[in-house]
């Protein structure tokens, strides 16, 4: 296997700027997800990992080796497509080990991949049938089979769940992580699905317009947002936010006045904010709570739909000054789903839970709260 490094990497299409200055490290063995928006740049950026693209600007280095010359077939990559793109006339085995074949590879040692690769994917009773007698997930556990028997120093996967249903994405999600597991091999995974970014991803790349907003963990990012961008992308429902201004001295805790004039505290130091400056407060829906008829204070709302969903149920309410509904994910108990439309409540939140951003929606740094 081997690592990945982008150094300044630009793509330009005309007067069209695609990526605008990438700089990426990929450790050997890492699996690390291209996550973001519709024209982001994700799969642009893959596609030039592979060789498929040139680029404008900037070094890609595959294993130590610059690449940016070096044909897509030489730099020891296999990538997995959206399409599965499989000779329908061919069976499975054939398929899988066609590149092989291609390659001058001996006829023993292509049976012996292919069936390794089968036995890896539990596909090998599947051999001998066409793509026609297959399931769309059988059919992409072919597509990333005919990937692995190649060898590769990097596995690239360009959304490669997209066509499959629901269950089938979250069973093939499991098994991809498994495939990682046993091969600890290097993969580059895009996807616009923050979930398949926060299940799979040892690394998560946050790509907005062409730039990176942020790189990490799935913990990390989902902690400690680094902007509003990557708060309210990564986490579903997505992270509430409340225009408000800072409120009087700050000290250990941000005091923050909510647009509807209810004043809060946020665990984040504002110390080098101007007082009465704009500022967005962020909480998830999961630290968002009903205050009870025996607590005072809250955000005061109006219950506008409540979506029940089994095990929890999410509240949606209108608070003044707050553009869009407020998302309230709360446990059940039984039949009872919460709150029911046109109800009045009031939203609490633990100052340690909560967000604080500046005018630009930069992140301001939390602070811990003594027990």
């Amino acid at each position: 296997m081997a690592s990945v490094r982008l150094t300044g990497i630009t793509k330009q299409y005309e007067d069209n700027p695609v990526l605008k200055g990438i700089d990426l490290d990929i450790a050997d063995g890492e699996f690390v997800v291209l996550v973001g928006p519709s024209g982001c740049g994700k799969s642009t950026l893959l596609r030039i990992v592979a060789g498929l693209e040139d680029v404008s600007s900037g070094t890609v280095e595959i294993g130590g080796a610059v690449c940016n010359d070096v044909e897509p077939a030489r730099r020891g990559i296999a990538m997995v497509f959206q399409s599965y793109a499989l000779y329908p006339h061919m069976t499975v085995a054939e398929n899988m080990g066609f590149a092989l074949r291609l390659a001058g590879v001996p006829r023993a040692e292509i049976a012996e991949r292919v069936a390794r690769a089968a036995e890896i994917l539990q596909i090998g009773h599947l051999l001998e049938r066409r793509p026609k007698a297959l399931s769309g997930g059988q059919r992409q556990r072919v597509a990333i089979g005919r990937a692995i028997v190649r060898k590769p120093q990097v596995f690239l996967f360009d959304e490669p769940l997209s066509n499959l249903d629901a269950a089938l994405r979250g069973q093939t999600r499991v098994e991809l992580a498994r495939l990682h597991h046993d091969l600890q091999a290097t993969m580059i995974y895009v996807t616009h699905d923050q979930v398949e970014a926060m299940t799979l991803g040892q690394k998560i790349v946050v790509l907005n317009g062409g730039r990176i907003e942020q790189v990490g963990t799935p913990v990390a990012l989902y902690e400690r947002p680094a902007n509003t961008f990557v708060a309210g992308f990564l986490g579903s429902p997505r992270m509430n936010f409340l225009p408000g201004a800072l409120a009087g001295e700050q000290d250990v805790v941000a005091h923050v006045r909510l647009a509807g004039g209810v004043h809060v505290d946020v665990a984040a130091d504002a110390s080098r904010a101007a007082p009465g400056g704009p500022v967005t407060l962020g909480v998830r829906p999961e630290h968002l709570r009903l205050l009870g008829d025996w607590e005072s204070g809250g955000i005061p709302a109006t219950v506008a739909l409540v979506e029940y969903l089994g095990d929890a149920a999410i509240v949606h309410a209108r608070a003044e000054g707050v553009p869009d509904m407020i998302a309230v994910k709360c446990r059940t108990e039984g039949a009872a789903a919460g709150p029911t439309a046109g109800t009045r409540v009031r939203l609490g939140f633990d100052p340690a839970h909560g967000h604080l951003f500046d005018a630009n929606g930069a992140a301001m740094p939390r602070v811990p709260l003594a027990q």
